[in-house]
């Protein structure tokens, strides 16, 4: 069967019976449609009669937010769906308006519609099908050429597709009281409110917190996206997407699920935001986490003579298949570190840049990886100095440092067999400014393999262990580079250090027996 790029899922089932086949019929649906999934919720409706049927409100109850979140938490298995639960008709009880006459416009116009609805005989029968087609189109803009489906998933024994199994589904809105609160009640509607978070590649979880804010709100919807200094504490934040990208999706996204609404999206440049200030807004959708940043917003608001926000919080979506490493919940933070090895863009030429051996510089702190990338690239036939090695080498008994270090922190640092005393050494280093006449020593230079002086000191300022360490890493690297165990000399990129304004040695690279400032060196 043919796989489409966008589809429409007409769901006809009562909530009560649908949610234990749900995971097979989005599994029916994800091998059709390779995109994006609209999902219609019109509980009861039945395509086998005589007459057309009409879209008609669903009242906006805690069953149909529960259903809506165990539907997008089903749907998480198939990442490479974008699911969004259209929300056009489901209405709170404080607004039950009748439904727009106008077909809505879509993102992604479905090519193929599908349903739930079966026909007693099991086929794809064709009076069910028109009808279908013709109820899609009434209610949305769809491919000239709408193909249909009635899809007739493999339930299994456990479940019956005549029965009426009731299935008890987890709580969206964490309930404000301990009394026991019932399905079937109605949502309480709001004219303004608002909801924020860095949404960062949308997914699932951020589906169900903007659905539940979109379904309260029937007028304005504000939503905050984190920016600039609210971004510093994230992991990864180099990979975050770009505010405007981010947004981008986001508006498609709001506009796709509920046209109606009026959406107000902002940076969210503070944890208050215009929830702390605006006066017309009357709720805050916050999740678990964030439940005490909505409750700092609210003592906000008082301390400023503005009503408190009626807090809404919702329960975090599980990843049932996270990695150890990762959240056990679903979030950006794990996306963001699972794009960790792959390739960001393709690479690109660069004529300009002149042929033959590069240098890359790996830093960073302690445990970041540093050894992993470089046995990394060794595999790739990279050559490996090992600075950390080569400055342990320098100072070891009968290095070119080792007498200096000693003469200029005494014997004690000395173990008994006459090794340094690293430990000892570092705080001797570190804790006290001694021996300050070393600071002002000159780096001796070597010459590896006929080119270029090398003289690479460590980024340490004002440390007088650190300015010994021009001669010694020098004299390190010329053994590495120069005849030797190593083998004959190699043309690599020579390095020189500079001593910039703070105080700092920084090195810069060259290619052998050329000049230059290092520009363009990896």
């Amino acid at each position: 069967m043919a796989v489409f790029r966008s589809g429409l899922l007409v769901l006809t089932t009562p909530l009560t019976s649908l949610a234990p086949r749900l995971a097979p019929i989005l599994s029916s649906a994800a091998r059709l449609v390779n995109h994006t999934l609209y999902v219609h919720l019109q509980p009861g409706m039945s395509l086998g009669g005589p007459a057309q049927p009409q879209s008609s409100p669903v009242q906006a109850t805690f069953e149909v937010l529960d259903f809506i979140t165990h539907l997008y938490a089903g749907a998480d298995v198939h990442r490479h769906l974008d699911v969004r639960i259209l929300l056009t008709n489901i209405r709170t009880k404080s607004c039950l308006p009748p439904l727009p006459t106008s077909v809505q416009n879509l993102a992604h116009p479905p090519e193929v519609v599908l349903t739930d609805f079966q026909t007693l005989d099991g086929s794809q029968y064709n009076p069910a099908k028109q009808q279908l087609e013709r109820y899609a189109t009434s209610c949305y803009s769809c491919c000239p050429k709408l193909s249909s489906v009635l899809l007739y998933p493999d339930y299994g024994p456990a479940v019956s597709p005549a029965g009426s199994l009731g299935v008890h589904l987890p709580s969206t809105i964490r309930p404000t009281s301990p009394v026991a609160r019932s399905a079937k009640q109605p949502v309480r509607g709001h004219q303004r409110g608002a909801v924020g978070g860095t949404f960062d590649r949308l997914h699932n979880a951020h589906k169900v917190l903007l659905s539940v804010a979109c379904i309260l709100a029937q007028e304005q919807l504000v939503v905050g996206v984190a920016d600039k200094d609210l971004l510093k504490s994230k992991l990864l934040p180099e990979l975050l997407q770009p505010y405007t990208e981010r947004v981008e999706h986001l508006s498609e996204f709001l506009v796709d699920i509920k046209p109606s609404l009026t959406f107000d999206i902002i940076p969210l440049l503070d944890p208050y935001g215009p929830a702390g200030s605006d006066p017309s807004l009357e709720f805050l959708v916050v999740s678990e986490e964030t439940y005490r940043g909505g409750m700092a917003v609210n003592r906000f608001r008082l301390e400023n003579d503005l009503e408190e926000l009626t807090l809404y919080q919702i329960q975090l979506l599980k990843d049932l298949n996270h990695k150890e490493n990762e959240e056990d919940k679903v979030s950006s933070s794990s996306f963001r570190q699972q794009m960790l090895g792959n390739l960001l863009r393709p690479p690109y030429k660069r004529p300009e840049l002149p042929p033959g051996f590069y240098v890359i510089g790996l830093t960073g702190i302690s445990g970041s990886g540093k050894s992993s990338v470089a046995q990394r690239l060794k595999g790739l036939g990279a050559y490996i100095i090992d600075s950390d090695h080569l400055g342990h080498r320098a100072y070891a008994p009968g290095g070119p440092a080792y007498q200096p270090v000693v003469e200029a922190f005494g014997t004690d640092i000395l173990h008994k067999d006459g090794i340094i005393n690293r430990k000892v050494l570092g705080s001797r280093v570190f804790g006290n400014k001694v021996n300050t006449h070393l600071s002002k020593g000159s780096a001796a230079t070597a010459r590896p393999g006929g080119g270029d002086p090398v003289n690479l000191s460590v980024l340490a300022p004002n440390a007088s262990l650190h300015r010994l360490f021009p001669t010694t890493c020098s004299l390190g690297l010329a053994s590495s580079l120069g005849e030797g165990e190593l083998g004959p000399p190699l043309p690599f990129p020579s390095l020189e250090a500079a001593e910039d304004t703070h105080g700092h040695y920084v090195a810069s690279y060259r290619k052998a027996g050329q000049r230059g400032d290092g520009s363009g060196c990896g």
